[in-house]
């Protein structure tokens, strides 16, 4: 089996990449949690900000020359209101803060190492910004009897948790999106994990 190469890509050098990194978030997001009806064409406008936004970066996984994961990553203040306001309105300084997006990964490279390696290198970035001291990422919140929940589902609780981070409570926000047979957009709430670097700090 081979080794999955990462690479970190930030401004124009992610350009070339968009298009593959919005196939996978919509390959990916279809699936449970998220359940996401994507858009190619809203996608690249989205992911286009990663390669304006001053500190962004893209962590890539490769299996040669095909792209087949992604993980984003940015700094709290270039974030849009939607992340960015619940962390001010409870106290935060999110220029403190290096906000993680999304990871995605196809199904058949999973177990492989590249989800400890988005983390490794996600913080690896953060921590060459002076004042950041905290990663901070959100994940959907979803009834565990909802019918939709594939049999066997298996939350990443356990992983995040081993990478150091821990749920904040009451730090929460809520974003919209298609889900798959549905006629608009909703409402989801996601909650907040968070993790103080570099690690090891209290």
């Amino acid at each position: 089996m081979t080794a999955l190469k990462l690479a970190s890509v930030t401004g124009e050098a992610l350009r070339p990449h968009l298009a593959d990194v919005a196939r996978l978030r919509i390959a990916v997001f279809r699936e449970w949690p998220y359940l996401y009806d994507g858009d190619a064409a809203y996608e690249e406008r989205y992911l286009a900000r990663y390669a304006a936004a001053p500190g962004a970066a893209v962590v890539l996984a490769f299996d040669g020359e095909r792209v087949v994961g992604a993980s984003t990553c940015l700094p709290l203040v270039e974030e849009g209101e939607t992340v960015k306001a619940p962390f001010a309105a409870a106290g935060w300084d999110v220029a403190r803060v290096f906000y993680f997006g999304e990871s995605v990964l196809l199904p058949e490279y999973r177990g492989r190492g590249a989800g400890v390696g988005f983390f490794a290198e996600r913080e690896a970035h953060a921590l060459r910004f002076p004042g950041i001291d905290t990663a901070a990422f959100c994940a959907v919140v979803r009834d565990p009897a909802d019918p939709r929940r594939p049999a066997g589902y298996v939350p990443l609780d356990a992983f995040w948790g081993k990478r150091g981070y821990t749920p904040a409570p009451g730090l929460a926000c809520m974003m919209r999106w298609k889900e798959i047979g549905a006629e608009a957009e909703i409402p989801h709430a996601l909650a907040f994990w968070l993790k103080r670097l570099p690690p090891g700090a209290s």
